[in-house]
């Protein structure tokens, strides 16, 4: 099999790299892994209140946990797993030795064939299912590796968790244009000698200062299951989804009923008033169009969902828990309106 080098990556046909990838296909990564803790009433609790999901079938003396809490009681938490295989090791060696060293999560895909009940004693199996041959992406090119793990409770297989991570070479950064001969201004020796790095700390400021002013916002995401919601902002109206089912009501936008499954809704215009359920502050990394640090918040509307925005008209270390907000609709280009909120909630 012959393999094209990439621009910007290591040449993975360099030692017939790919055909030793493949050889790891259908090998074990983990072969009777025991989850750390048994399903437990606080994990399927913490999970809820995160997802805010408070469907009664996780609560009380007959509570089953989420199916798709399925990975959660197979992770290794903050001390990772003690479990993996030697092939599991062997692979990511390699690729990190053939140059790529950067991974990101693709996709999931999961199977349930069984609630999970608290007291369940979880055990797993993980075998390599696949290794891409060399694929390009935006972020830079590398191979797809494929693991599929059986979820057993009690020696039952309970539920299949298939999963997909990119093993990457970063894409070389497109470098800026090279300055013009002749455009420099000269200063007298004294001047750079003295005040150099203090100008040129400014001029720096300055230019990135510009950069964020000439960077458009990236422009959100519409698709047929959203663009009601984007009409809404359009005309300065926040529209939240409600089943025309059970009635429930739910944000962000969803083609069914998280409840009652029901495909049938219509939508409610929210009155704008809300709280800072919670937040971040962003420090880094820095983009185009942002200026941080700044304020992120997960605001809960008085009609009780919960949506993603910028907190405005306050500094971003002054932002609280609890603190009462109101929206308002922020122009940041001649295309695009965001809704933001307000600190303070009051008219």
């Amino acid at each position: 099999m012959t393999l094209t080098r990439s621009e910007d990556g290591p040449d993975p046909s360099a030692g017939g790299l790919y055909e030793r990838l493949t050889e790891f296909a259908g090998r074990s990564a983990a072969t009777a892994g025991t989850g750390k803790d048994p399903v437990n009433l606080p994990m399927i609790r913490h999970w809820c209140e995160a997802m805010g999901d408070d469907h009664p079938a996780y609560r009380g003396p007959d509570a089953v946990a989420p199916p798709t809490m399925l990975q959660a009681w197979t992770m290794g938490g903050l001390s990772g797993h003690t479990d993996r295989s030697s092939a599991h090791e062997e692979l990511f060696a390699l690729l990190d030795g053939a140059g790529y060293t950067s991974v990101v999560a693709t996709d999931c895909e999961q199977e349930y064939l069984r609630p999970l009940r608290p007291g369940d004693e979880i055990s797993f199996d993980t075998v390599i299912e696949s290794v891409s041959a060399l694929k390009t992406t935006k972020l830079g090119s590398g191979h797809f590796v494929t693991t599929r793990t059986d979820v057993r409770a009690g020696g039952q297989l309970a539920g299949t968790h298939r999963f997909r991570i990119l093993k990457y070479a970063p894409a070389a950064r497109p470098r800026g244009p090279e300055p013009t001969p002749g455009t420099e201004t000269e200063q007298p020796a004294g001047a750079r000698a003295a005040g150099g790095r203090a100008a040129g700390g400014r001029a720096a400021g300055g230019r990135a200062a510009e950069q964020r002013a000439k960077a458009r916002r990236p422009r959100p995401v519409v698709n047929r299951d959203n663009a009601g919601f984007w009409e809404g902002v359009a005309a300065h109206r926040l529209l939240v989804q409600r089943c025309g089912d059970c009635a429930a009501l739910r944000f962000p936008w969803l083609p069914g009923c998280a409840d009652c499954g029901s495909p049938e809704w219509d939508t409610v215009e929210a009155s704008g008033a809300g709280t800072v359920y919670s937040y971040v502050v962003m420090h880094h990394p820095s983009f185009p169009a942002f200026d941080p640090p700044y304020a992120v918040a997960l605001v809960e509307l008085a009609e009780g969902v919960r949506m993603i925005s910028n907190v405005v008209g306050v500094p971003y270390d002054k932002v609280r828990i609890g603190m009462p907000v109101r929206l308002e609709f922020l122009r940041v280009d001649e295309e695009l309106e965001l809704p933001v909120f307000r600190a303070g909630g009051e008219d």
